[in-house]
């Protein structure tokens, strides 16, 4: 059909029937009515694409099961207010996923893939970790595959990890602990007045999360706790005191188990669709 050929021809197939009719009528060429390619568009199924190319497709990152500490760590930037109008101080992030430990961070006036690059450098000699076997995963922003940042990893051995372009939550631990440090109480609800300034708040919320925040994700032990594996015997000891409860008033527990205080043996990045709906708070808490 006359109306099929025009429509999927190189000059036409990336426009609407109502662009389509008056260029067309333009050029002295009339063919039918815009209601009749509407109509004879959707019977074939073209009106959402009519290239003979598919639309491209972003696959889902790699999955990655983590058995401990200093395996995948995931990073990003955030914005922090200045006290000058339009000026903003970025802090970047280290966190390690299994144990939602902050294994890095810094505040700095700009966003450039070189202070990224220091930083993991600076994170790595400072735990002791074997580059070779990390895996960094970001999302897409231009710090994350900037030349530098890329030179570096690949000097250091690092795997990289990207998120899904315009997918916000594949780096969802990141995103978990800036919503985390924007929703402070402490937070100052007025700009901070300088870098320094910045760097102390910042300073102070590490150490918090670090070694006194209950994390949800992971049994509610503090994240340096399970990054030193200390958190083994928080849980047994959690354990012992509701199998002792249990015995002294079993009615309580009609069911006859106590609350699982069982450790978590592995944590996935970019888990497959099934374990996404098996287990949906313990990639995003923070």
């Amino acid at each position: 059909m006359l109306i099929i050929a025009v429509s999927t021809s190189p000059r036409f197939r990336d426009l609407s029937a109502s662009q389509i009719v008056p260029i067309l009528a333009d050029a002295g060429v009339y063919i039918a009515s815009e209601a009749s390619f509407y109509r004879v568009l959707r019977e074939n199924k073209l009106l959402v694409h009519r290239n003979k190319a598919k639309p491209s497709r972003n696959s889902k990152p790699k999955e990655y099961v983590l058995t401990g500490p200093n395996q995948v760590w995931s990073w990003d930037i955030t914005y922090l207010r200045s006290s000058v109008r339009g000026k903003f101080y970025f802090l970047y992030l280290v966190v390690d996923v299994w144990s939602r430990m902050i294994v890095g961070w810094a505040v700095h006036e700009e966003e450039s893939a070189e202070l990224a690059s220091a930083l993991i450098v600076e994170a790595c000699l400072r735990h002791g970790v074997d580059s070779e076997k990390l895996i960094l995963h970001s999302d897409n922003g231009g710090p994350m595959k900037g030349a530098t940042m890329l030179a570096t990893l690949q000097w250091l051995g690092i795997i990289a990890s990207f998120s899904r372009p315009s997918v916000s939550d594949d780096n969802a631990y990141s995103e978990a602990l800036f919503k985390t440090l924007k929703y402070r109480p402490e937070y100052p609800s007025v700009p901070f007045e300088s870098v320094e300034a910045s760097e102390a708040w910042v300073g102070e919320f590490v150490q918090w999360y670090n070694f006194e925040h209950r994390h949800s994700g992971i049994l509610f032990v503090t994240p340096s706790s399970r990054h030193y594996g200390e958190d083994i015997l928080i849980l047994e000891k959690r354990k012992e005191v509701y199998e002792e409860a249990k015995q002294k008033n079993p009615i309580r527990w009609a069911s006859g188990k106590t609350r699982n205080w069982e450790p978590i043996s592995e944590v996935t990045l970019n888990p497959s669709k099934h374990k996404e709906e098996a287990s949906p708070c313990e990639r995003r808490s923070a």
